[in-house]
This record gives C-alpha cells, structure tokens and sequence, in this order.
C-alpha cells in the first residue's frame, strides 16, 4: 500500500519552477497537495490549482508561517513539506516509508543542484552528512502530523533559518533523523548573479548569526545583504 502523505509547499510567485515541483505529485490518490501561498502576483495559485493542488493563503509571507498554514489542512498522518523549487525523487513514497519503518520520526534527502557543476558539487556532497550546518529545507522534511504538532510547527519567530530552528529541535526532543540516500533537484538560481563563493560566506554568515542567537530579522537582513537576491522572494 501506497504511504499516504500531505505535501506542503511554501511559494511566493513561483510560477517558472512550481509546475517541475508538482508534476511528480499529479494525479497520486495517496497523496494531497497543498501549496500554501505568500501573496504570490504571478500565476503561481493558477498553475498549484491546474495540477490539483489545493491552495491555502497565508496572512504573514514567510515559509514557517506559510508552512504551519499548510500543515492546519493536512489530511493524512505524515506531512511531507517540499520547496516550490525542488523536485522530488519519484519513489519518494517509498523511500519515505522505507525510513519510517527503519525507525526514524523525521527525516529528509540529500540534494544536488540542477546545474550542479564545478564547485557546487561539493555542496551536493556534503549533505550526505548528519550534520546541521549541511541540512536545509532545499532536501525536503517528513514528519507525522502528531510530533510536528507537540513540537509546535514550524516557529513563526524565525524569519530565516525556519527550518535549522525546527530540526534543531526534533534533535533536542531526541527524536530519530534520517537521511534517504537519494537526492532532491534544487534550483540553482543564486548561483545566476552570486559567485558559488558568495554564496557559502553568506550562509556561514547566517549559520554563525544563527548559533549566536541573533534575530532572524538581524539575520535575514545581513543575508540578504551579502547577495543579489531575486525579487518578491523570502
């Protein structure tokens, strides 16, 4: 039997790499698909509803905000969320169940980038590791709907770093983590007007600020700051 899962995807005008995303998703009977949206202005809600998704829309724009909006329609048992620019291995119910029956409450993949050239590979290889500093909401997050709602969701405090916060404390809660051993396609828009070194001194940057206990705002703005950062994004 086919794991049921409720997908949740977060997006802000994502309508040039939404439909990749959601095609592997399309016609499961198994599987419900919520895009829960930031006040997209593009066609981003057009396309989530063309494939069959169903859309939530989020009052606050920000991914832990968007997300918990997300999770409050979940129908099924395990919520599954997914980054709007990422697709998903297809055996992606199995590799799940796979890691459930193997013990683990929580979980993601690795991922590579899909122009995953020169030294972008490294970052591809690294999150084969368990290590926080390598983990990111870019390889996905399962986790059943009862332990994400006794750990209280995704914090609305973290403006960024959302996901680091949220599996920082699956860890603390001393809760199983495991990392399938098959790979996400993450977009490799930043590396389009950031230098691959750009970008890993602003994310050690963000790590830093965020172990320092800074404000995600404090953060979000250093960020954003070290890098040309598309338009009505996060």
């Amino acid at each position: 039997m086919s794991l049921a899962l409720s997908v949740i995807i977060p997006a802000v005008n994502e309508a040039v790499h939404l439909p990749r995303c959601l095609r592997v998703f399309a016609g499961n009977p198994h599987v419900q698909v919520i895009v829960a949206d930031g006040g997209s202005r593009d066609d981003t809600c057009a396309i989530a509803q063309s494939f069959g998704a169903e859309v939530v829309h989020s009052a606050v724009r920000s991914r832990a905000a968007q997300m918990n909006a997300g999770a409050k329609k979940a129908r099924h048992h395990w919520l599954y969320f997914v980054h709007a620019d990422a697709v998903v291995p297809g055996t992606f119910q199995s590799d799940i169940a796979e890691a459930i029956q193997k013990g683990f409450a929580s979980g993601c993949y690795r991922f590579r980038f899909d122009d995953n050239r020169g030294l972008r590979s490294i970052n591809s290889w690294f999150t084969r590791f368990p290590w926080l500093t390598v983990r990111g909401g870019d390889q996905t997050l399962f986790i059943s709907r009862d332990t994400f709602n006794t750990l209280g969701g995704f914090s609305e405090y973290y403006t960024i770093m959302e996901e680091y916060d949220f599996i920082r404390r699956v860890r603390d809660a001393r809760l199983t983590f495991g990392i399938m051993p098959k790979e996400v396609i993450v977009s490799a828009r930043k590396y389009e007007t950031n230098s691959w070194l750009q970008v890993q001194l602003a994310n050690a940057r963000a790590m830093w600020m965020f172990r320092q206990g800074r404000h995600p705002d404090e953060i979000r703005k250093i960020y954003r700051s070290m890098l040309t950062y598309r338009e009505e994004s996060y």
